[in-house]
Parts: structure tokens; sequence; C-alpha cells
């Protein structure tokens, strides 16, 4: 994605080059892979650029490859609202959404949290509105879906649900389906059969707590899929 990006701003750069010095600063900054320095000149080319939809997403690009994903946002929505058919705007307003929900913090809420992932989930939907062979938009909104089960499947969160935590599951594996039903896939899944049926225990072992996806995800399943004889055990620190 990053490569294809750079290339395209590469052939636009050079098919035109852009009145404001600030803006030309910032477009060979970001060609240079100077992000920090790309989001200073484009700031500066702001408010007289601010109404061109090009020029803010490229400040939103450099924002976010500089990961300042809440400035990623909001300068993605603003390039949404003058071009509401740009397709990458939405997706990556929705990236910067969903890092900013599942990042470790002090101060973000579980509520917040779920508002980001929601709010991510739509802008991806979206995005597939408006191209529906995308695959990544397809598999960033499974991912999305998997980040909000999650959040709505940890037991004594104020977010918790565990019928809406199945729903994004199910969700999740829907978009992840029509891309990821390989040969590779398939036998992953009888591999998965075959240690439901012949093995007495399964460790899931997981280092700082990242077992805890699968924990959740099984958690939320529990009187939904038949339960397994095999005792699933959970291995961490």
């Amino acid at each position: 994605v990053l490569a294809l990006a750079l290339t395209t701003m590469t052939v636009q750069a050079q098919q035109e080059e852009h009145s404001n010095a600030n803006v030309r600063l910032g477009q060979k900054a970001l060609l240079d892979g100077d992000f920090k320095s790309a989001v200073t000149y484009l700031e500066k080319a702001l408010p007289a650029e601010e109404k061109d939809p090009s020029v803010l997403y490229l400040l939103g690009y450099s924002q976010f490859q500089s990961g300042d994903f809440l400035k990623a946002s909001n300068t993605f929505g603003k390039v949404i609202a003058l071009a509401p058919t740009n397709a990458n705007a939405y997706y990556y307003k929705a990236k910067a959404n969903n890092t900013l929900a599942i990042t470790p913090s002090s101060t973000m809420t579980d509520a917040k949290r779920l508002e980001l992932l929601q709010s991510a989930i739509a802008d991806y939907t979206k995005a597939i509105s408006i191209n529906k062979t995308d695959a990544k938009l397809y598999q960033n909104r499974a991912i999305a879906y998997r980040d909000l089960g999650i959040i709505r499947s940890t037991e004594g969160g104020n977010t918790y649900n565990k019928v809406a935590a199945t729903e994004a599951y199910n969700k999740a594996i829907k978009d992840v389906n029509p891309f990821y039903l390989t040969e590779e896939y398939l036998e992953k899944i009888f591999e998965c059969k075959i240690i439901k049926e012949n093995c007495d225990v399964l460790v899931v072992v997981g280092i700082g707590g990242s077992f805890l996806g699968a924990k959740a995800a099984i958690d939320a399943l529990n009187g939904i899929v038949k339960k397994s004889a095999c005792e699933i055990v959970y291995l961490g620190n």
C-alpha cells in the first residue's frame, strides 16, 4: 500500500507541479520518506490550501505515517468532506481510528474505544461501497470487527455484550473467508478438527497477554458452538 501510494504521488508530482512552495517541499519530503518534515511543510501550506483535497490527503497520509493517528483521522475526515468518493481517504481514516482504539492508554475509556471501532467499520463499509473489489478493505474491516469482538467479550468492562461480541466475530469471519479459503487455510481447518477430536488438552501459549484474543473468541462462542471434549488451557505471563 505504501509503495503504491508513493508511486501514485510521484506520477502526480511529475505531471503537475503545485504552485505553493510548501506543498512542493512537502511532496518532496514525503517521496523521500521524511514524513515528519512533510507534515511540517504541508501544515504551513494551510489555510491557503485547506479546500484542496489532494493537499489534505498528502497531509493526512504523512501524519498517518508519522504515527499521529488522531490528526490523521481528523485530516482524512476533511478530505472526505471535500471528496466523498475518495475510498482511500475512508480507508486511512478507518485504519487510524482502529489503531487508536487498540493502542494502550490510561485515559481512553472502553466506550471511546467502542466508538472508534464502530466508526472504523462504518468507514471501511463506505469505502467498500465505492470500491467493491479491493481486498484490503474487507481484510481490514475484518480486523476491526475482531477488535470490536474482543472489547465486547471482555468481562467486567462496561461494553461487555456476549451477543454483540459473537456477531462481530461472525462478521469478521465473513469478511476474511472470501480471500483466505486457500488450500493452506483449509488444511489449518482440518488440523483444528484433528486436534478437537484427538487431543485431551490444548495449551494456548502467549507472552504479555497475547493469548487473550484467542481466549476472548473462544469464550464468546461458549453456549453457541457445541463444546469440545478437548480442554483448553491458557498459559501466559
